[in-house]
């Protein structure tokens, strides 16, 4: 007979499956690419994994247990949403060895707490918090190794692809009607901008089974979309001609062909792999050119979720490798007519993993919204950022779902997104 597994239990593998996850993306930098050169929308790398360290202690073990803190000056060094991000590299970090020696001892305390007895449910949630949040912080540390021409993470894992060569780019017809937008209050964790699910009409619409392809994308590029003013909204216009964007910023031509930088290396432009790391604007930029539109979150969530509320595109089984791209799996984006067992119900393929998905609408709160434990998390850009769905391939599986909202400021084109496209109304 079996022994049931405990909360704890649960929530100790989760955590050190974070670390794990961390750490080898970590793995491989040099102390001279701890810092990395100053830019917008990146982070030190020795930043980075200090940061996730201090989080886990900061809301577990001083938050909930009301411990002293570990380090003298590590408020003044890790705190992203009171210290000045621009001086993120300015601050007298602790070496390589000490960093990775705290994110352990602060690991060990956690787990010690977790073995002593089963937590209380706001104290489970709180666990679940810091590890979902280290594994974003995971996702962000895989793009500033890409944003920096740094080599890929020894994380990739399998090279065979389940792909439908037949399967041809279309609109489906999604028959609109009222849908629960968010999550369950059943659901064991979800962040505080996602409670709780509640009735929206959704009006009939027809939506793209797929992102948008590198082929399509390549189509605008070369009709000059970039450098035509009436594509780009006016804030959108002025961004790329700040910015001097003429293509998306890892594309590159080489003898007449696109290419496209993947981490320290230069591959071909694969037509059939989905555009990725483009930003709202270009994404927009492009629905105006081809008389498309992005998706509102409604429309994205209830195309993914079908009139049954699913946790997933394909029902409420947790995804497998023969559903998604995820979990750094395959080391990068793949062919848009790859994982035919994730389709969803109306299908749509691919709304989980790949590249995470700009959608039209902006983060704004549910009704009743109550800040969580991390109230800095969400409240504070409401209205500023616009949503992303469904996770891209560096996400990790145990933390995806259809109701998951993501946000980005609508420049950083830095990020694993790209986008599928609605018909016009």
């Amino acid at each position: 007979m079996h022994a049931t597994r405990t909360i704890a239990a649960d929530l100790i593998d989760d955590l050190r499956d974070a670390r794990k996850a961390e750490l080898a993306i970590f793995e491989g930098l040099t102390d001279d690419q701890m810092l990395g050169p100053r830019e917008h929308f990146l982070e030190p790398p020795i930043w980075e994994v200090g940061h996730v360290g201090w989080f886990q202690e900061f809301f577990v073990l001083r938050h909930l247990y009301d411990e002293a803190p570990a380090l003298a000056n590590g408020d003044s060094i890790y705190d992203a949403f009171n210290v000045s991000y621009k001086r993120r590299w300015d601050h007298p970090f602790p070496s390589r060895a000490e960093t990775l020696a705290y994110l352990q001892a602060v690991l060990d305390r956690c787990v010690g707490r977790l073995e002593q007895r089963e937590p209380t449910e706001p104290e489970a949630h709180v666990y679940r918090l810091v590890t979902q949040h280290e594994q974003m912080h995971a996702e962000n540390l895989t793009m500033v190794r890409q944003t920096l021409a740094y080599p890929r993470p020894a994380l990739a894992s399998e090279s065979d692809i389940p792909t439908d060569p037949t399967y041809t780019l279309r609109d489906v017809e999604v028959s609109g009607g009222t849908h629960l937008l968010g999550a369950p209050r059943d659901d064991p964790f979800v962040f505080d901008n996602e409670k709780w699910a509640h009735p929206v009409e959704v009006a009939p619409f027809r939506i793209a089974n797929t992102p948008v392809t590198n082929a399509q994308f390549v189509e605008f590029v070369d009709d000059g979309g970039y450098v035509t003013r009436r594509h780009w909204a006016k804030h959108a216009w002025e961004w790329r001609r700040r910015e001097g964007a003429e293509h998306p910023r890892f594309w590159t031509k080489r003898d007449g062909a696109w290419c496209r930088q993947v981490f320290d290396g230069v591959v071909p432009l694969d037509p059939w792999c989905p555009v990725v790391h483009v930003n709202w604007y270009e994404a927009q930029a492009y629905c105006a050119w081809a008389g498309r539109r992005l998706p509102t979150e409604a429309e994205w969530e209830y195309a993914a979720s079908g009139p049954d509320k699913h946790h997933f595109p394909w029902g409420e089984a947790a995804p497998t490798p023969e559903r998604v791209n995820l979990d750094y799996r395959h080391g990068g984006v793949v062919d848009v007519r790859a994982f035919p067992a994730g389709d969803s119900r109306c299908g749509c393929r691919q709304m989980i993993g790949n590249v995470w998905e700009w959608t039209g609408s902006y983060l704004e709160p549910y009704p009743g919204f109550v800040p969580g434990p991390y109230r800095e998390y969400s409240e504070p850009y409401f209205g500023q950022k616009p949503v992303l769905r469904g996770g891209g391939w560096a996400t990790r599986s145990r933390m995806i779902r259809n109701s998951w909202r993501n946000f980005f400021i609508r420049h950083r084109r830095n990020i694993v997104a790209g986008f599928r496209t609605c018909a016009p109304v």
